[in-house]
């Protein structure tokens, strides 16, 4: 999964209405509506930046099901230890 400018202007601001034409953030068009107020481009470019761990632990977490059966077989302190090692690996931004 990547990060797509809608991506980044919802977490920014989660109730904005948006249309975004393109998938570049320097080059697509913004069409800001019901009174949303504009985000700037280097504004959403730099929250995109910040969230490429999002997709990295994504692909790395275990599936809900092996996450059941660990919690089953190791309890909750050993699935935090599954997730933790994953986040640890893949920091935020």
């Amino acid at each position: 999964m990547k990060i797509s400018v809608i991506d980044g202007i919802l977490a920014i601001n989660s109730n904005a209405k948006v249309v975004v034409r393109g998938s570049d953030v320097d080059s697509c068009k913004i069409e800001w509506l019901e009174g949303t107020a504009e985000i700037s481009k280097a504004d959403i470019k730099a929250k995109m930046a910040s969230m490429q761990y999002i997709p990295k632990r994504q692909a790395e977490y275990p599936s809900i099901a092996e996450q059941l059966d660990d919690l089953y077989h190791n309890g909750i302190d050993g699935w935090k230890k599954t997730i933790k090692a994953v986040k640890d690996k893949h920091p935020k931004g």
